[in-house]
């Protein structure tokens, strides 16, 4: 195992990606679109989209409800301004309105918890996807194209997987290419969602690190549900 900055990160990635594929093994057409609850986020046919930002350049978009910052991101939203960030600024990276981030800023309460909608696995792995292409093109790529017209959304849950594990595998072989001087280097990655231009790339790199598992794991209780929900008492999930 290595220990220095990078090689941590990698090594992190690479076990979590592990994981994740053998979870990921198997993953059937309904099971990826099994929507848990009444009025989940998932992928549909652009003519369905009940959603009003819905998004994706095919015939499948995937749910996206209006602009606003979850109570979750607060301090994050806190910590931009600490770090000298304009209220401007800070509304412009999460869309929405100066006044809602001084509304947030102004708010000394402990935040109610977020009230998000339930996502199927296919909107999870969408999310991902679109993320981690995103990131690619604002990174290594062209800086050029909207992120939200990368990925070519499909019901078909085994080629939507091929689809992610090979763009997963063009992300880990650029990273590893980064060399000190780029891990510390502010705004490396330009990706426009988020703060990357604002943070060195190490920073960066850790939260996609962290995107990466939090939503794998999403994704793992998902399919343990899904399993269970079709078992005698329950029984049978995924081990691991």
């Amino acid at each position: 195992m290595r220990s220095d900055r990078l090689g941590l990160l990698l090594d992190q990635f690479d076990c979590a990606r592990e994981r994740a594929q053998v979870r990921l093994a198997g993953l059937g057409d309904e099971e990826y679109l099994w929507e848990p609850v009444p009025g989940c986020w998932s992928i549909r046919p652009r003519a369905e989209a009940t959603t009003p930002r819905a998004f994706g350049p095919g015939d499948w978009v995937l749910d996206q409800g209006a602009p606003e910052i979850p109570a979750s991101e607060y301090a994050e939203v806190a910590r931009q301004a600490a770090d000298g960030m304009t209220v401007a600024k800070i509304a412009d990276d999460w869309g929405v309105s100066v006044e809602r981030v001084e509304q947030i800023l102004g708010d000394s309460n402990p935040p109610e918890p977020d009230a998000s909608p339930v996502t199927t696995i296919a909107w999870r792995l969408g999310h991902l996807h679109v993320d981690f292409a995103g990131r690619w093109e604002w990174t290594f790529g062209e800086r050029r194209q909207d992120p939200r017209q990368l990925v070519d959304f499909t019901p078909d849950a085994a080629l939507a997987a091929d689809r992610f594990w090979a763009l997963i595998d063009r992300w880990r072989d650029s990273v590893a290419t980064v060399t000190d001087e780029q891990l510390d280097t502010v705004g490396f990655s330009q990706y426009p969602y988020g703060s990357d231009p604002d943070d060195p790339f190490f920073d960066a790199l850790w939260g996609t690190n962290l995107e990466f598992i939090h939503h794998m794991s999403e994704i793992a209780l998902l399919r343990d549900l899904w399993r269970a929900r079709f078992s005698p008492q329950g029984q049978g999930p995924f081990e691991g």
